[in-house]
């Protein structure tokens, strides 16, 4: 090539790029030859993938950047909102565009179209502008699709069965429908819900894959309806569906063996539309049409287990060629009101499998299968029996000091599955609405082999995805982190349960609150957390007092503990914090006001001490030390919580800017402290109940004065060296007892609170063999007996809490306060506890947060990820004078900024992307505070 071809060559080329850069900054990047390294990704519609019963007048949306670049931030965005997903791409039929948006907002962007309706479904894509005068192309194209918004939509009849024996404890009824379509099928969603707990089927199969639908709501005030595509179930011509109820939640057995808490009889409501190929519209509804009969489920509990006698099934009965003579007419009750609203959080589905560990014989001649994990769901049997044989399966969480079956802490829930088998052909059978909670399986009537090829366990619980992992070179501390997780997955079935296991299992505020921020760590529980909000609101009372239990199932007084009620307060702080999510403090915030007022009216010169409370549950009470004195005082605790929640309410002010709030509890909160001051410490700073919980309150919370903070962090210090190192700390007091030691300086006393391997600590129930969290300290004691029966769960999450602690300060992932959601992020790990490593990934709403830390040789490495559209303050622990990223000096890399030494440690701001920093580490004292 000549001189003119190359010059000519290089004047074609700079065109090209002032042409496309031309066209980068009109937003026409989908024009490009060239790629660019940005797209958008992960969208979803209020914190769904896709959903098809949306009720929210202005569904809000969110997406995810996705690039390999450095330093990547959103400047603009736009969406576009379609009738026709083909149709969007190609910029027809749009129902809405926000045009170019200035914003480096990409989560719950609130669609600002037209009014939307009932079944309406709307495709959605965006495209993002960066701070590198990039532009995406456009999104591949989701949808939403509204559910139905007025009661006037429902054209369906609630049904019920007219038999006598229809009440709790009975056999479940079985509801049929035959009908006919005339034409080619579009598109068919079946909307259905149930009092009680559902199973849909259509032309003999299945309808989704939920369990225990429509979920526990406050049913009187709120029930959900759930919608399916069922298009692939249907076809011109002949079809059938059948639905079966349980007693679930709604008439079931509740806590001290109450049933029929909303209502005594099962009823569904079921509205199957159907929409042609030629247009037109055709809607199977319940109605006096439908028959109804009883079948193999001859009676379902989740306390007590179920019973199934195969030789009652009914062969094909939800497929068109059955014929149902013998059925009953059923009855429609016109009196049930409308309370109807779409699903909002995960539904209950199928997860983990779990094959035998082992099966054994016990010293009582018990014949027992270990799954190796105390789970939460139900076996799966695939066996072969003769006609009529019975076979029985109990379950268990733990064996006795012997290696007897242990079943006396489920006081009186069964857990129990009969199964009869109507002929001598192999069947596979599991439960329908019942779930278990347990490890161990003893298997009672069956006499042949049972392994892996017939046995199974499933864990069921609400379908959150994992966002978290965490993980150290400490084993004991990983398998702490397993059981956190596996406490969390047994206990969020629906609601926020305090155990999965006994005669309980309700959504006790006080478990709750305690675990909310952890629980955002582990699992994406926004949604979960949001719908179960909104039933504590629901079932508050009148004067604001929050009940123990939400759902409220217990009676009027069993409500305004403090820690416990709290959970009105604390928990839309934390789904806030961790989700950035605005509309979660609105929606509950006359809530919030509501439980404050209601500590007001019962406090005497700003002073709570009123009420019944539980204190901090489940403390530390043996006698093998020679002090023993853990027990804190009631009305302390409620006075430091009355703070607490006046602070949050404080804060949600500030957020919603309620100006005139602010300034009102601001006056308030002041003379809360100035009241426990005066009643709870005297002028020196002791604390007239000296136990950690007490000091870990007062300090957490700030109700002493700065001059006063340090010398209480020694006090709570010295009470811990009193107990040798060992936690005191209950309920209330554990979740912070970490935090406050890092806070004031003693990170290495936090530390050996986590590594202490002896009763009470996190780690001895690991070292006994827990792979969920215990209720107590020492469910199982040092000797091997157990402790009560009566209140002894081995599957109870509250001291699980700990994994914030682990995540925020060991592996050191936090959000700021004023820019929360990880849109500004914060990594500050903690080295310590003889740890040579430790990494969290946490995937947030804009993307993968990691941290990983090294130590070799006194050569500190940490691996960091700041997802796109977010930024990253980094404190290096212990440093030297010399960082490097990515192998050069952290001076010469533009993309960090602000570097800076903050006592012993260096502070960066860094950008978006991958970094890797390391450098010599300077000791300082016992551990690396």
């Amino acid at each position: 090539m000549n001189y003119i071809t190359k010059k000519g060559a290089l004047q074609k080329a700079c065109l090209s790029i002032v042409i496309l850069f031309f066209l980068q900054l009109k937003g026409f990047s989908q024009v490009q030859n060239v790629p660019v390294n940005l797209r958008v990704d992960n969208l979803i519609c209020e914190y769904k993938i896709n959903p098809i019963s949306v009720d929210a007048a202005n569904p809000r949306l969110s997406w995810k950047l996705i690039t390999t670049d450095r330093n990547i931030e959103q400047t603009a965005y736009e969406i576009r909102v379609g009738s026709n997903a083909v149709s969007l791409t190609k910029a027809k039929d749009i129902i809405w565009t926000s045009g170019k948006v200035l914003s480096d907002q990409s989560v719950h962007v609130y669609y600002g179209g037209p009014t939307l309706t009932s079944r309406q479904k709307c495709y959605w894509q965006v495209r993002v502008w960066n701070n590198k005068n990039q532009v995406s192309p456009w999104s591949m194209v989701n949808f939403w699709k509204m559910g139905l918004l007025k009661p006037t939509d429902w054209t369906a009849k609630w049904i019920q069965n007219t038999y006598q024996s229809d009440t709790t404890g009975g056999p479940s009824p079985m509801f049929r429908k035959a009908f006919i379509l005339d034409h080619k099928i579009r598109a068919a969603h079946l909307y259905i819900t149930a009092h009680g707990v559902f199973e849909a089927q259509i032309n003999g199969k299945r309808v989704g894959n939920d369990y225990f639908t429509p979920g526990w709501t406050s049913y009187n005030k709120r029930l959900q309806y759930q919608v399916y595509d069922v298009t692939s179930l249907l076809k011109k011509g002949d079809n059938a569906t059948g639905v079966t109820l349980g007693d679930g939640w709604y008439r079931g057995y509740t806590y001290n063996r109450r049933k029929d808490v909303y209502g005594k009889k099962l009823a569904l409501l079921y509205q199957l539309e159907v929409v042609y190929t030629n247009g037109k519209r055709q809607i199977i509804s319940s109605d006096k049409s439908w028959r109804v009969a009883y079948g193999p489920i001859r009676s379902s509990s989740f306390f007590d287990g179920e019973v199934y006698d195969a030789r009652k099934e009914k062969a094909g009965w939800s497929e068109p060629t059955y014929r149902n003579l013998t059925w009953d007419t059923v009855k429609t009750d016109e009196t049930i009101k409308d309370n109807l609203i779409a699903t909002s959080g995960p539904t209950v589905k199928k997860h983990e499998k779990f094959l035998p560990l082992k099966v054994f014989n016990t010293p009582e001649g018990d014949r027992v299968v270990d799954f190796g994990q105390n789970l939460v769901g139900w076996v799966q049997f695939k066996l072969k029996a003769k006609a009529g044989d019975t076979i029985k399966l109990f379950h268990a969480e733990v064996l006795d000091q012997k290696g007897n079956f242990y079943t006396k802490n489920l006081r009186t829930a069964k857990q129990e599955i009969t199964y009869v088998f109507k002929d001598d052909s192999t069947t596979t059978f599991e439960p329908h609405f019942t779930f278990q909670g347990f490890r161990f399986l003893k298997v009672v009537g069956y006499k042949g082999p049972l392994d892996s090829t017939n046995l199974a366990a499933y864990a069921l619980y609400s379908d959150m995805a994992q966002t978290g992992k965490f993980s150290t070179s400490n084993p004991l501390v990983n398998q702490l982190q397993h059981n956190i997780q596996w406490g969390q997955k047994g206990n969020f079935i629906d609601v926020p349960t305090d155990c999965p296991q006994r005669d309980e299992r309700m959504g006790w505020t006080g478990d709750a609150q305690a675990f909310c921020r952890t629980a955002t760590f582990n699992m994406d529980v926004a949604g979960f957390f949001t719908k179960w909000l909104k039933d504590l609101s629901a079932d508050q009372h009148k004067d604001g007092a929050v009940p123990y239990v939400i759902p409220n199932v217990l009676d009027s007084v069993s409500a305004a503990a403090s820690g416990w009620s709290d959970v009105a307060t604390i928990a839309p702080w934390n789904i806030y914090l961790a989700y950035g999510d605005k509309q979660v403090l609105q929606q509950q915030y006359e809530s919030m006001k509501a439980w404050v007022g209601y500590i007001q009216q019962h406090s005497r010169n700003y002073l709570w001490d009123t009420g019944n409370h539980f204190g901090d549950w489940l403390f530390y009470a043996g006698t093998n030390y020679e002090d023993g004195a853990a027990l804190t005082d009631k009305n302390l605790i409620a006075q430091a919580f009355y703070a607490y929640s006046t602070q949050l309410l404080i804060k949600a002010g500030k957020v919603l800017g309620r100006s005139d709030d602010v300034q009102k509890y601001t006056l308030l909160l002041y003379n809360i402290k100035k009241a426990f001051l005066a009643e709870y410490v005297t002028p020196n700073g002791r604390m007239i109940s000296g136990t950690q919980t007490s000091y870990v309150l007062a300090l957490n919370f700030d109700m002493l004065p700065e001059n006063l903070r340090e010398s209480a962090a020694k006090r709570l210090v010295h009470n811990i060296e009193d107990y040798d190192e060992h936690i005191t700390t209950g309920f209330l007091g554990t979740p912070y007892i970490c935090h406050v030691l890092s806070r004031f300086g003693h990170t290495d006393i936090a530390y050996d609170l986590l590594m202490k391997e002896s009763y009470p600590s996190w780690l001895y129930p690991v070292k006994n063999g827990a792979t969920t969290i215990w209720e107590r300290w020492d469910g199982i004691k040092p000797d091997g007996s157990f402790e009560d029966p009566e209140m002894n769960s081995f599957n109870h999450y509250a001291y699980g809490a700990i994994g914030d602690w682990m995540y925020r300060v060991i592996a050191g992932i936090n959000t700021d306060e004023g820019d929360p959601g990880f849109h500004s992020i914060l990594i500050a790990p903690r080295p310590g506890g003889k740890l040579s490593s430790a990494q969290a990934e946490l995937e947030t709403l804009y993307g993968k947060v990691k941290s990983a830390w090294s130590i070799d040789n006194g050569t500190f490495t940490l691996d960091v990820i700041v997802p796109p559209n977010t930024t990253a303050t980094v404190l290096l622990p212990s440093v030297t004078d010399q960082i490097t990223e990515g192998g050069v000096d952290i001076n010469t890399v533009k993309d960090i900024t602000d570097i800076k030494k903050t006592g012993h440690d260096a502070q960066m701001s860094i950008g978006s992307g991958t970094y890797h920093f390391v450098y010599t580490m300077k000791t300082y004292g016992k551990h690396n505070n």
